[in-house]
């Protein structure tokens, strides 16, 4: 395993606090596993953070194909790639999707903004860790400014037409914005909140998180604190007004102001708030959700609004995040406060009635918060936590002798980014860049201000193959060999 660096019950607000910088004192009495903290405390604490912390950007020039930090005035509770804009010879330019969540001396925002992406083998490895920690990238720039009702929770991307975006807020209904016909606004104080193109309802109760959209039709699934699992077609919105589906996949028809859809179905099984959900990669009619019961259920709309299969104690604690294998359907990840994450076998769910996990991957130090299989290889998939970091897995390597990396690495871990200083709230693989990763942290307990985005790729020397990368290796070192000085 390759390492970027030398309590179950956690409040469910996955950022701070509107209105406030959430003080280490509040924190303390809202979680009944936190003592209250000392002067001392809170100093050695910043110590540890900052030794893990200089202990990864020392190594970043060897571990990093390529690195970009972005310090932003507010924290983004989640970040997302958009449609690739241009290709050049040594870099990318693509649509980056963002929040800002406010005090409330500025309206909360969407925001789109234009990401360079530098190619692999482009980047001098001296330069990447060269970055300050209080400035924005050069390689990020804001787009445009959409002014959004309430503060941005979630945001989900359409994959057949990527300008088309969803948003989860404290409200019961999802909101779907046009990015590139909806007017770019200033964020002043009084402004008016922007107009979503189209509002889905069916919630009875706030939808904060779980939010998915269908890899193949426009589909759109939700979960909320009413415990059910909300189910959308686009679809429907377009037959609705033209009398026949002719639009392309993922068009919205543009009608007056606050046009709104009711669900196709809605789905009770849980019995708590729903915190994730995602689709089969194989089916617009199958779908899995998780929730604070600690089950994952699975569901077909074709047969009904009740579950399929319900697996009781998929872990010890509330369920954060979940992710369907887009590369083997058989295979679902989940996340939870017990700070695990769980591979499962849709054909082996249960045993005895309970969970009943292909493996269990333990190495975060505290809840997890997002689980994403990698696009660029079918065992690979990464995990975000609340302890600062991004970890890399890959479930073959379970079980096999450790041939490089940390021997007393957990089962599986094989990269660990570090560069993040406080809960890493998302992430997200880059489809149209093989193995470069976008990432966000809400930084309330440092200095470097609201939060900190970051874009990065591991060396392929971590990941590909062991006798391709001795190879290459050999072949550079009598390269380098026959460029000395001549006896």
């Amino acid at each position: 395993m390759e390492e970027a660096s030398s309590p179950l019950s956690q409040p469910k607000k996955r950022g701070r606090p509107k209105g406030t910088k959430r003080s280490t004192t509040e924190e303390a009495e809202t979680s009944p596993h936190k003592m209250k903290p000392t002067a001392a405390g809170n100093k050695k604490a910043a110590v540890v953070v900052d030794d893990k912390y200089s202990n990864w950007k020392s190594v970043v020039p060897i571990l990093y194909d390529w690195l970009a930090n972005h310090n932003l005035m507010w924290p983004s509770l989640s970040c997302r790639w958009g449609p690739l804009l241009e290709q050049a010879k040594n870099k990318n330019r693509q649509r980056l999707y963002l929040s800002e969540q406010t005090d409330g001396s500025v309206p909360n925002t969407l925001v789109i903004a234009n990401c360079d992406v530098v190619k692999p083998k482009v980047a001098a490895a001296e330069h990447i860790s060269q970055f300050n920690e209080e400035a924005r990238s050069p390689f990020v720039k804001k787009y445009k400014t959409i002014i959004h009702p309430g503060e941005v929770n979630r945001i989900r991307e359409l994959p057949q037409n990527k300008n088309i975006v969803a948003t989860h807020t404290d409200c019961p209904e999802v909101l779907i914005w046009d990015i590139e016909t909806q007017p770019n606004r200033h964020a002043v104080l009084g402004a008016a909140e922007s107009h979503a193109d189209l509002v889905l309802t069916g919630h009875a109760d706030n939808a904060e998180f779980a939010l998915a959209m269908c890899p193949t039709e426009p589909y759109v699934l939700s979960g909320g604190k009413d415990k059910y699992v909300v189910l959308w077609s686009i679809h429907d919105h377009i037959s609705t007004l033209t009398g026949e589906s002719t639009n392309p996949p993922g068009s919205i028809v543009k009608t007056a102001d606050n046009a709104t859809l009711g669900p196709r179905g809605i789905f009770q099984g849980h019995t708590d708030t729903v915190e994730d959900v995602q689709f089969c990669p194989t089916s617009t009619q199958e779908f899995c959700s998780v929730g604070d019961d600690s089950c994952l259920i699975l569901w077909d709309a074709r047969v009904g609004t009740n579950p399929i299969t319900k697996v009781e104690k998929a872990h010890n604690a509330d369920v954060h995040c979940v992710d369907w294998n887009p590369h083997d359907a058989n295979f679902i990840l989940t996340g939870s406060a017990d700070h695990s994450v769980c591979m499962f076998d849709r054909r082996n769910l249960t045993s005895d009635g309970v969970g009943s996990p292909v493996h269990k991957f333990e190495e975060h130090k505290a809840p997890v918060l997002c689980v994403q299989w990698c696009p660029d290889k079918s065992s690979v998939f990464g995990s975000s936590a609340e302890d600062g970091c991004v970890n890399i897995w890959d479930y073959e390597q379970v079980g096999k002798k450790i041939e490089r990396g940390t021997p007393n690495a957990a089962p599986g871990l094989f990269f660990k980014h570090c560069g993040h200083r406080d809960k890493v709230v998302d992430f997200h693989w880059n489809v149209d860049d093989p193995w470069t990763v976008v990432s966000v942290s809400d930084d309330v307990e440092t200095t470097s201000g609201g939060g900190t985005l970051q874009i990065w790729r591991m060396s392929d020397l971590i990941y590909r193959p062991r006798d391709e990368v001795l190879t290459e290796l050999e072949d550079f070192k009598a390269h380098v060999a026959g460029c000395g000085p001549k006896a």
